[in-house]
């Protein structure tokens, strides 16, 4: 298997105030700070490259960030 990812963040914009914190935690850089009418919020940029680590949600002040999971996939034949 190629990963062993088994969530990803997905983040609350409204609850969001684009602090950047969890995208300095981020090990893997995938998150990064957008602008949007003017105001600042995180996004996950790169879902493939997210190794599902959870740091982005436990470093969030805010709780603007939610470790989903992602169902598994079945056995290959």
């Amino acid at each position: 298997m190629a990963s062993e990812r088994k969530a990803l963040p997905v983040i609350h914009k409204t609850r969001c105030t684009g602090c950047g914190w969890c995208v300095a935690v981020c090990p893997p850089h995938v998150l990064s700070l957008e602008v949007a009418h003017w105001k600042k919020f995180s996004q996950l940029h790169d879902q493939a490259g997210c190794t599902g680590c959870g740091k982005c949600a436990v470093r969030c002040p805010f709780d603007a960030i939610t470790m989903v999971r992602i169902p598994d996939l079945p056995p290959a034949r």
